[in-house]
């Protein structure tokens, strides 16, 4: 990477990081059923915190400054993230599903292993939406880390016309923040085991998004 490039990343960092810090402080926040997830942290349990490509606007405010680790994708996208998380506390891995994930896979088993916590996009980064990729199952299987979905959403706001439906919260709006219960892995299961978890934890996270897009919605009236 030349001069210039580093220099255009970095500004891209600083802008988005502003960017991101005014939204967040524009907004009050609501967190739903971070209990468990605190007793998993206080016990140094190790976590994979799951979240959809489309939920991750909320991401590098609500967990900065934690040490939290993140699986970043070698994409222009995952520079971005990485350019602001790398200044937020995060220590970031690059790889993915379509890019080579060796190393990565190998320090993202010893941060786990040392009681770590790593954030794992499951569709990303090209998805098809909504589509858990099997290798979170398979580190959660080999760290013994349990799983931990997340999700936001907010009162107002809107979905972008990309592959993940990507949420985007308008400033001043009231967001919800909703952790979903932890889920163990037994690291003895089989290939067709391991398929029929694969798609349980996919569902498990398509309703904790319906899940947060309902929390503002009016109830109806009994």
């Amino acid at each position: 990477m030349s001069a210039w490039e580093e220099l255009r990343w970095n500004i891209i960092g600083v802008l988005g990081r502003m960017f991101l810090r005014f939204w967040w402080m524009s907004c009050p926040l609501k967190v739903v059923g971070e209990d468990e997830y605190l007793r998993l942290r206080k016990s140094k349990k190790p976590v994979i915190i799951l979240v959809w490509h489309g939920r991750l606007f909320l991401v590098p405010p609500f967990f900065r400054g934690r040490g939290v680790s993140a699986l970043v994708s070698p994409s222009q996208d995952g520079e971005i993230l990485m350019r602001i998380g790398s200044k937020w506390g995060f220590k970031i891995f690059r790889g993915s599903s379509s890019h080579s994930i060796v190393r990565a896979w190998v320090e993202m088993k010893k941060e786990l292993e040392n009681g770590g916590e790593l954030i794992i996009v499951p569709d990303g980064p090209r998805g098809p939406y909504h589509t858990l990729k099997a290798g979170c199952l398979k580190l959660a299987r080999e760290t013994g880390a349990l799983l931990v979905p997340f999700s936001f959403s907010a009162a107002r706001k809107k979905f972008l016309k990309s592959w993940d439906r990507f949420l985007f919260y308008y400033p001043f709006s009231k967001i919800v923040a909703i952790y979903g219960n932890p889920i163990a892995i037994d690291s003895g299961m089989d290939e067709e085991q391991t398929e029929k978890e694969r798609a349980r934890v996919e569902r498990v996270l398509i309703e904790l998004d319906e899940e947060a897009d309902g929390y503002f919605s009016p109830k109806p009236a009994e």
